[in-house]
């Protein structure tokens, strides 16, 4: 299968139906198709070989994935950009991917205008906006222009499976993004996954709200979506009102949010009083979550959590927890049910390795590894760190963890995370499920910071809920009560908002980063 093969289901299947809702505009089927056949064709008339990079540079926007699903049509390679980036950031990308074409929202024209002298490989920018078509700026190429004159039926072209469908940045939490090469087959894997884990009955209504940037994983779980001839709302502000507003008028199904959103969800005022009874699959992932939130969350929102375990190089299908597992016997589940990722997905094997490669028993943790055809191809350019991570043809994660008797997968933390402190390993993460229970807490990062006597010196860098007041003293005695003396932080910085990436991801590299300068860490 083509990656787009899953668009085409609902197309067929629905042609006159809505795809997209964006505010007050509705895209069918066949608009949205008609749209992605002639890009694909207009790049075939220019001459863009099969896996050429061409990216798409917009807000959330319905013709902007129709580009996605063009560049996929003409098998050409997608590549990501967020928009909220700073200009020097996607002007690197561009150049270290080799972009020869890039879709633009008009707003975003005159940032590119001011880049394209370093962009030497760029031979084309085609200007985009939600209405207007007629903006002459950059190469005085418009959407309208250059797709004029061509076929908005489906190109005969099919790429191969195992063609590189996307070059995905990392989430840049360890270093600086890598380009992520997945193809075709792990695209339609990772689909497939989240067809199968979150299934829907023959007449259910399906609609999807679209609340994270379609650069990122919330613009793939729309194929699952237009698969079953779906509608997709998307949301083009963040705005957590505006949120809930969509799932009430739209009797949103599904949507997917990274913890921190959850987080701010819950402290909205009258939030138990809004109807959210539509929803079936509230998806949250990309980040570990708190389990008392989660609690909260479930009380909220209903028996609807569904949590979703996967990376960039193996995308958004590694393990997930349904909602019906967030429960035993009826009840809410132990914290120990609620931490875990889930259980493995079944197109793929996962294993705990040891650090030979060799697999560990139940129960006893390494890293987690992956094999199948959900894998990524390699990372673009950089055949050592390709050959780093996929070892004998199992993906090495990053991530630590164990499997459990029940076959849930648990992640502990990330490798290079780990703090050593005295001697002795300090996982964050169980050091940050005691701070989120405070109730004065937001959000929370535990890193290790460099000290002469402990080599790394255990720091909470806390997020505070809004108007809620925390002395450093008194969160350390509030985890001294639940941890032991090696695990309870040292010291604490209070922050007015933790970094954190496009996904949602907190960037514990730049919270280290200004201590570490000049040292060494052993992780």
């Amino acid at each position: 299968m083509a990656i787009t093969d899953f668009f085409d289901r609902g197309w067929r299947a629905n042609p006159d139906g809505v795809a997209f809702i964006s505010d007050d505009r509705s895209f069918t089927y066949q608009e949205i198709g008609e749209i992605s056949c002639r890009v694909a064709h207009a790049l075939h008339r220019s001459g863009f070989a099969p896996e050429t990079k061409g990216a798409v540079l917009a807000p959330n926007d319905p013709v902007a994935w129709a580009c996605v699903l063009g560049l996929w049509r003409a098998g050409l390679a997608w590549v990501p950009v967020n928009p909220a980036n700073p200009p020097e950031e996607i002007q690197r990308l561009l150049h270290a991917f080799d972009c020869e074409v890039l879709f633009c929202h008009e707003v975003f024209l005159p940032v590119v205008e001011k880049l394209r002298p370093d962009l030497d490989q760029l031979s084309t920018v085609v200007s985009l906006g939600s209405d207007q078509r007629g903006v002459d700026v950059v190469d005085g190429m418009t959407l309208g222009t250059f797709t004029d004159g061509v076929s908005s039926d489906p190109p005969r072209f099919a790429p191969e499976q195992d063609a590189v469908a996307g070059i995905m940045p990392t989430g840049g939490t360890t270093g600086l993004p890598k380009g992520v090469m997945n193809t075709h087959r792990s695209l339609s894997v990772s689909t497939a996954h989240l067809m199968l884990a979150a299934p829907y009955g023959a007449d259910e209504p399906l609609v999807n709200l679209v609340a994270a940037p379609m650069t990122h994983t919330a613009g793939t779980l729309t194929l699952p979506c237009t698969a079953r001839g779906g509608t997709v709302v998307v949301m083009t502000r963040p705005d957590p009102l505006l949120l809930l507003d969509l799932i009430e008028k739209h009797r949103v199904t599904e949507v997917f949010l990274p913890p921190t959103v959850i987080y701010r969800l819950l402290e909205v005022p009258g939030i138990e009083s809004r109807d959210l009874s539509s929803l079936k699959y509230l998806m949250y992932g990309a980040a570990p979550m708190s389990t008392e939130k989660l609690r909260r969350a479930i009380e909220v929102f209903g028996p609807v959590l569904f949590q979703g375990y996967g990376q960039t190089e193996a995308p958004s299908g590694i393990a997930f927890l349904r909602p019906e597992e967030h429960f035993i016997d009826g009840r809410v589940a132990d914290d120990d049910r609620l931490s875990a990722a889930g259980r493995p997905a079944p197109l793929i094997r996962v294993e705990i390795l040891d650090h030979r490669g060799d697999p560990l028993p139940v129960g006893e943790t390494g890293e987690i590894c992956v094999r199948g055809d959900l894998v990524m191809k390699g990372y673009y350019k950089a055949p050592e760190a390709t050959a780093e991570t996929i070892v004998d043809g199992w993906l090495h994660t990053g991530d630590v963890g164990f499997l459990d008797a029940e076959g849930f997968l648990h992640i502990t933390d990330r490798k290079k995370d780990m703090i050593i402190t005295g001697g002795f390993n300090v996982f964050p993460s169980e050091v940050e499920q005691v701070i989120w229970t405070h109730p004065a807490v937001q959000d929370c990062a535990v890193i290790g910071l460099p000290d002469d006597e402990w080599g790394e010196a255990v720091t909470a860098v806390v997020e505070l809920n809004p108007g809620a007041e925390l002395t450093d003293d008194e969160l350390i005695a509030y985890c001294r009560e639940r941890l032991s003396g090696i695990k309870t932080p040292k010291s604490v910085l209070l922050v007015e908002s933790l970094p954190r990436s496009a996904n949602g991801k907190v960037l514990k590299k730049d919270l280290r980063e200004p201590y570490w300068q000049g040292r060494t860490r052993n992780v």
